[in-house]
């Protein structure tokens, strides 16, 4: 299989860029994410898939709930943020305003797009990245809005490597 292709192919996608966040046992994490997607019409299911080298996968393995925020064109510096540092490194979440839902979950006030899930189960098939399937609890929208788009955020470098894995996850 040509890579070349493999990449056109799915650079011809341009998803629109999210921001999952979560907390477990009082640690928040949250993270950019790519790799989304719709899963059921009814019931309403999620999928998002984190990386295996992220703080936010970590987090995630004791986490059952989360909240995906639809980013906008206007909200690079969100993508910039959650996409760029590492959460062990660095807190997130520091000097912006946040909600805390019931469950703990940070609901970022500047992406009002969003959704809140419940994790239903993961799904680990050895690669770089694990997939976590969800129940749709709730959805907000503020109303008509333009995505920000993976191509818009080319020119963002990683907090970590996608080769960068866990050897021990809990650590």
């Amino acid at each position: 299989m040509s890579d070349d292709a493999f990449g056109t192919l799915v650079a011809s996608a341009d998803p629109p860029l999210i921001v999952v966040t979560t907390s477990a046992e009082g640690e928040q994490a949250g993270c950019l994410i790519g790799f989304h997607a719709q899963s059921s019409i009814s019931p309403q299911h999620y999928c998002v898939w984190l990386s295996k080298a992220n703080h936010t996968y970590r987090v995630s393995l004791r986490a059952a709930h989360f909240a995906v925020h639809f980013l906008t064109t206007q909200d690079l510096d969100l993508a910039e943020r959650f996409g760029t540092v590492s959460g062990e490194e660095t807190d997130k979440f520091a000097g912006l305003d946040v909600d805390v839902d019931e469950h703990g979950v940070p609901l970022l006030r500047a992406a009002p797009n969003r959704m809140r899930l419940e994790r239903i189960a993961v799904l680990d098939d050895g690669s770089d990245h694990v997939c976590l399937t969800t129940r749709v609890v709730s959805a907000e929208t503020a109303g008509d809005f333009v995505p920000l788009r993976v191509s818009a955020a080319t020119h963002l470098d990683p907090g970590h490597d996608s080769e960068e894995r866990a050897i021990d996850p809990g650590s």
